[in-house]
């Protein structure tokens, strides 16, 4: 059998171990992602609606997430990231992921990233970007529901940005919200409010993030709880929102319309098919608040909302700049390609 000759190439690969070596800070995560929305707000990117696969053999599917950024990044991506929600009775994350990149000219692989710290990382920073153009300058009690997979990023990226006076936490089991707690404290150097229901822990909350893992849709957070001038960011894969969410919201951004508009999942996916959401009704995505094509939070009293499905855009920018640092440091290996 005969193969045309292909020049010899390697791959990067970075494992998770790699990928923990780099200790990127967190102004490192912000402003990598934050170059990917800037790009995306000034036209010179691709994203694709991701798809799913469902096995079918236990209580979880995969998320295929594709894009193309062009400026200094200039490579194309495809993240398969499980969602096993039952992975903790194994010791396991529920997330867990591998990021691809590819020369966007010719589709030669470029790298392979463990990309489970990765989505953790770079949800936290659509989080925190998401807060800094469209919260309360003087936020100062944070209420974060879920304690798994992305929301130590959450909790750590908006604090960085904020520094808030109270942070609360819940979780559905004691000892996931506990040791939750007890890592976030140690890190952040303050006490952490631990909370036995959702109502303490959001109520009156000058920024809410919602990332429950719920097995099916139910109504969790009720809308009575959020305060006049709040930020709030549902992105349980289930929803956990009143139908009547949207009527205390005055701007409503997301990060990408045409994923959140379509697909089986998400947390506003009942508003959308209701009609609560639009086109016509959405403020913006997150990208043209970033470049400046449209405004944040113009006041103390409006109250805003983030929905983000999770941007492979986001991906590949903080994966493009891991690979730059891992060079820099001499961390991951080379495998050959061909």
């Amino acid at each position: 059998m005969s193969h045309d000759k292909m020049p010899e190439s390697s791959i990067d690969y970075l494992s998770r171990l790699d990928v923990e070596r780099l200790s990127l800070t967190d102004d490192e995560i912000l402003g990598a992602v934050e170059d990917g929305l800037r790009l995306q707000g000034q036209g010179d990117a691709v994203i694709e609606p991701r798809v799913h696969l469902e096995p079918g053999v236990s209580n979880g599917h995969f998320n295929v997430l594709r894009g193309s950024l062009g400026g200094d990044i200039d490579v194309a991506g495809v993240k398969v990231v499980g969602d096993f929600v039952d992975n903790y009775a194994l010791g396991l994350p529920s997330e867990l992921a591998l990021l691809n990149l590819m020369d966007r000219r010719t589709g030669q692989p470029r790298a392979v990233i463990d990309a489970s710290y990765l989505t953790d990382m770079r949800t936290g920073a659509v989080t925190a970007i998401g807060a800094k153009h469209l919260a309360r300058k003087g936020s100062k009690v944070l209420g974060h529901v879920g304690a798994r997979g992305t929301a130590y990023w959450n909790v750590r990226l908006l604090d960085h940005l904020f520094d808030f006076d109270e942070i609360r936490v819940h979780s559905r089991r004691p000892e996931s919200r506990e040791a939750f707690a007890r890592q976030l404290s140690e890190d952040l150097g303050k006490r952490i409010v631990v909370t036995s229901d959702w109502e303490s822990c959001v109520r009156d909350a000058d920024v809410v993030v919602e990332a429950s893992r719920l097995e099916r849709p139910e109504v969790m957070l009720r809308t009575e709880w959020i305060a006049r001038g709040a930020f709030v960011v549902p992105y349980g894969t289930m929803s956990a929102l009143e139908d009547d969410l949207l009527t205390v919201i005055d701007k409503v951004v997301v990060d990408d319309w045409g994923q959140c508009k379509n697909g089986k999942f998400g947390a506003l996916r009942a508003h959308v098919e209701q009609g609560h959401l639009s086109e016509s009704t959405l403020h913006a995505e997150l990208c043209q608040i970033v470049v400046g094509e449209k405004v944040g939070r113009e006041s103390d009293d409006e109250t805003t909302l983030l929905w983000h499905r999770g941007l492979s855009l986001s991906d590949i920018a903080l994966g493009h700049a891991m690979l730059k640092k891992a060079s820099a440091l001499g961390v991951g290996q080379k495998l050959r390609y061909s």
